[in-house]
């Protein structure tokens, strides 16, 4: 099936990212035990680092700036609502019944009175937004997060998150309902485009204030997914403990 297809051909790079990595910094030494693979990690970032300042910046910043608010708006809701589905699923597969349910009715309201998603309907009536990923599933599993990894193009991750993002590309993508690929490329493309517009002050106040920006992102990279997991409510140790 052409979906199954998809997902061997997108799994196939990182899975060879991942190989690649092991193997290259399999006699590294690190004084972090959460990245034992800094040096290749800072590589990565750096190459990601360019890629942005070339291309993903500067075209996020021309469409912040000729694409009007409420236009923006709706086309984060529009991709917001498509992830809603797979968040619902994913707090089933935790176990956890009423956001479940909550975020099933989030995306039938707004698929149904939003527009097919371009209003927030039903943030508007109080039903909050609850996402969730396959990663997160993972960690509530019992599954360890592993090394830390900063993979070509996606950023930071880890081992545990890297095969979670290998699962949510499928269900979380739009480009899975249409079977005319300029359209799936195209809705992939505003998508990444949209989310890097919404990134840029982010962006402007970590050049600001990291001095080691690589640390910096890897600490807070951590730190959140660990507070994920938890629902904000992490246990009592250090996220950067070996695991």
């Amino acid at each position: 099936m052409r979906p199954r297809a998809n997902l061997t051909s997108r799994a196939l790079p990182l899975c060879l990212a991942l190989a690649l990595l092991s193997t290259a910094a399999a006699a590294q030494d690190d004084g972090n035990p959460a990245d034992p693979f800094e040096g290749f990690n800072r590589g990565v970032q750096a190459f990601n680092d360019g890629v942005d300042n070339a291309v993903l910046k500067p075209v996020a910043t021309t469409y912040r700036d000729v694409v009007p608010q409420f236009a923006r708006t709706a086309i984060g809701n529009f991709f917001g609502n498509l992830g809603d589905g797979w968040s619902a699923v994913n707090h089933l597969l935790q176990g956890k019944l009423e956001p479940a349910l909550n975020m099933t009715l989030r995306m039938a309201v707004n698929t149904t009175f939003g527009l097919g998603g371009l209003l927030d309907v039903a943030g508007e009536a109080g039903l909050e937004r609850q996402s969730e990923d396959f990663g997160q599933t993972l960690g509530v599993w019992g599954v360890p997060p592993g090394p830390y990894l900063v993979l070509p193009l996606f950023g930071p991750s880890t081992l545990r998150d890297t095969t979670g993002r290998v699962v949510d590309m499928q269900p979380e993508t739009a480009p899975r309902y249409t079977q005319d690929e300029a359209v799936r490329n195209g809705a992939l493309a505003l998508n990444v485009v949209d989310t890097r517009a919404s990134l840029l002050g982010a962006t402007r106040l970590l050049d600001d204030i990291a001095l080691d920006r690589y640390s910096f992102i890897r600490d807070a990279y951590l730190a959140r997914r660990l507070n994920q997991v938890y629902d904000g409510n992490p246990p009592e140790e250090r996220f950067d403990e070996p695991k």
